[in-house]
């Protein structure tokens, strides 16, 4: 199945935008070549765009003691295992716990890296990043995969609290909510959410289907249309009835 989801509010799309970002860090990182190393590093640069906005860690802490609240309401509820419950919990306090005690503005320690700045103002440029603009950093790409990975993980360890607090909400807010088979009608799907607050939705497709979702929201209506594309053309609205899989979290 794939999956699409859609954010409600901002801060729900800027915690996305940061997960993405998180998973195409780790994932070059965990490379060996000097360029997909270079790739790593750049996407610290992206998070630093994203995280520069001065509410995001207060607003995470808030939201992570909002789902702390709701979960230790369910304590009472018959069906609710009281361990894994207690795990979450704990996971919750500790990542909590972890932010707060972080210092500073975030990604302070790395904009402060005077050589590290040096980089990212080159990347800004198309191509700036070669050798003989940089000769100091092409030379850290051909020390040995190990040493340029330690770097990394050291500069974006200021970060890691962050990100920790960033998947849990998110990992909470999709656990949330309660998954429900829907057929669009003529490739279209409108339901009324009587005002009732969501922050993100969830659709799961059978990529078999070759259908693309758009989806619109405010706290009255959702609406989802599908599209299809075929090679280089503009998608366009299909007519048949698509089952899907709906989450409102």
């Amino acid at each position: 199945m794939i999956i699409y989801e859609y954010p409600f509010n901002e801060r729900i799309r800027t915690l996305l935008r940061l997960e993405d970002l998180y998973e195409r860090f780790q994932y070059f990182l965990n490379q060996e070549h000097p360029l997909q190393h270079h790739v790593a590093l750049s996407t610290i640069f992206e998070m630093l765009e994203v995280v520069g906005r001065a509410d995001l860690k207060s607003d995470l802490l808030q939201e992570l003691e909002r789902q702390k609240q709701t979960l230790t309401g369910y304590r009472t509820h018959p069906n609710v295992q009281a361990e894994v419950l207690d795990s979450v919990l704990v996971d919750v306090e500790r990542i909590s716990s972890a932010l707060i005690n972080t210092q500073g503005k975030t990604g302070q320690a790395i904009r402060d890296n005077e050589w590290l700045m040096g980089i990212r103002g080159r990347t800004i440029i198309p191509g700036g990043a070669c050798e003989f603009d940089l000769p100091s950093y092409y030379a850290w790409q051909n020390r040995p995969a190990e040493k340029r990975h330690q770097d990394i993980e050291n500069w974006f360890a200021p970060l890691l609290p962050l990100f920790n607090a960033v998947n849990m909400v998110l990992r909470l807010l999709r656990d949330s909510g309660i998954r429900v088979k829907i057929i669009a009608q003529s490739g279209s799907y409108q339901q009324m959410l009587q005002g009732k607050t969501y922050q993100m939705l969830r659709m799961e497709l059978n990529p078999e289907l070759n259908v693309i979702p758009e989806a619109s929201a405010n706290k009255y209506m959702l609406w989802v249309r599908f599209t299809s594309q075929d090679g280089d053309m503009k998608p366009k609205p299909i007519d048949s009835d698509i089952p899907f899989e709906l989450t409102l979290c």
